[in-house]
Formats: C-alpha cells, structure tokens, sequence
C-alpha cells in the first residue's frame, strides 16, 4: 500500500494499527492531565472555585473543542482550499494609484485624516 508516496509493507500498517490508538490515548491523558493541574493549581486560589477531577477535566477541553474548535494544526488551511485572503498578492498586483486610494481609505476607517494632494 502507498503511504506518502512510499509503499509501505505489512509491518508498518500493523505498527501504525497498534501505535496509533496508544499516542492518541497518551494525548488525551497528557492534554486533560494538564488542564486538570493548571485548573485546580491556579483557579482555586484565584476565583475560589472548585478542584475539578481528571474526567471534568476532558469535559472542558470536549466543551472547548466545541465552542472554540481549536486542536488543530491548520497551518495554510484556508489558502489551499480557496478561501483565505492572500493580501500580499493581491496588493502587488495594484497600480501605484489603486493603492495610494486603499491607503487613504484605510486612514479614514482608523481615524486618521486621508492625507490632502
């Protein structure tokens, strides 16, 4: 089978099969462990709220995933797929006119006075 344009051999998919499922066991453990320190570390003495055991712990950091969706390394996501804003690009394929007028438009939207030619 072809992984990363390599072809792998039966050892690496029964390697993978086994390490996976025990580096995704040793984040969830790493990650809650870690919120469930700096929580009952910190927030007690702070705010004076409550310790919070190992599962609470996982609860936040689910609860966190949902509400914020962070955990993931989406470096250059958004450019791949068409959907980011490539400024520098863009900006370079101006006239020296077009960006003379962005520029004061700019001024104006941050409260700076358009400079007068």
């Amino acid at each position: 089978m072809m992984c990363c344009g390599k072809v792998r051999g039966r050892n690496f998919w029964i390697k993978a099969a086994i390490l996976v499922p025990i580096a995704i066991a040793a984040g969830v453990f790493v990650f809650g462990s870690v919120v469930m320190l700096l929580w009952n570390g910190l927030l007690p003495a702070i705010l004076g709220v409550k310790t919070i055991t190992f599962w609470q712990a996982l609860g936040i950091l689910v609860l966190s995933k949902i509400l914020f969706g962070g955990f993931g390394c989406r470096h250059g996501h958004h450019r791949s797929n068409g959907h980011g804003h490539d400024w520098h690009g863009r900006w370079m394929h101006l006239t020296p006119e077009q960006r003379e007028m962005l520029k004061s438009e700019w001024r104006g939207r941050c409260g700076h006075p358009a400079k007068e030619e």
